[in-house]
């Protein structure tokens, strides 16, 4: 069993125009935070040899996530090493159009912790998608995040997603959400 740290657009510009000014505080507030467990979490990867897959969503020309843009790029904390692997995407599902399967498989991937942006789009969507296609995922059930939306609160739609993910099976894979200082590597 072989575990890969799969950390999801976490970007400069990830979260701009997803909060009202009133909330703005704190939804950076916990974006940072995560950032913070996330960085750890790829710490103790690169410390024990697990493989980390970095997903990068590259957005249109205006759009903020414009590819080559400051707003584009991997905040400072988690920029890739040389050791990292980099996908770039299009689409909220990091397998879709991509070279993520592939990568698993030259890794022998089985199980995936995954953490990072945005919590109901493309880490949901991710996250089921590795089910199905076979992989056992860990959820880090405070290292994912995303603004506000609607009526909802980011703390709202982060316990909501944490609570119909966790459990969510394709055959025999299934999905475990668990704190970051839970979840230990197998290698």
């Amino acid at each position: 069993m072989t575990d890969v740290l799969l950390i999801i657009d976490v970007q400069n510009a990830i979260l701009d125009g997803t909060a009202s000014d009133n909330r703005v505080e704190a939804v950076t507030s916990y974006f940072d935070a995560v950032v913070g467990r996330l960085s750890i979490l790829k710490e103790n990867a690169a410390s024990q040899g697990v493989q980390t897959i970095i997903v990068q969503n590259d957005g249109p020309a205006g759009h903020r996530l414009a590819v080559g843009t400051n707003g584009w790029e991997i905040v400072p904390r988690l920029a890739p090493t040389p050791k990292d692997i980099v996908v770039h995407k299009v689409s909220c599902d990091s397998f879709h159009e991509t070279d993520l399967s592939e990568h698993l498989t030259r890794v022998g991937a089985s199980r995936l912790v995954v953490g990072g942006c945005m919590t109901q789009f493309c880490v949901d969507t991710t996250v089921r998608r590795a089910v199905s296609s076979g992989f056992d995922v860990v959820l880090a059930s405070d290292g994912h995040c995303t603004g506000d939306s609607g009526a909802l609160t980011q703390s709202e739609i982060i316990a909501h997603h944490n609570n119909t993910l966790d459990g969510f099976d394709a055959g025999p894979c299934a999905v475990s959400v668990v704190p970051t200082a839970e979840i230990s590597f197998r290698t």
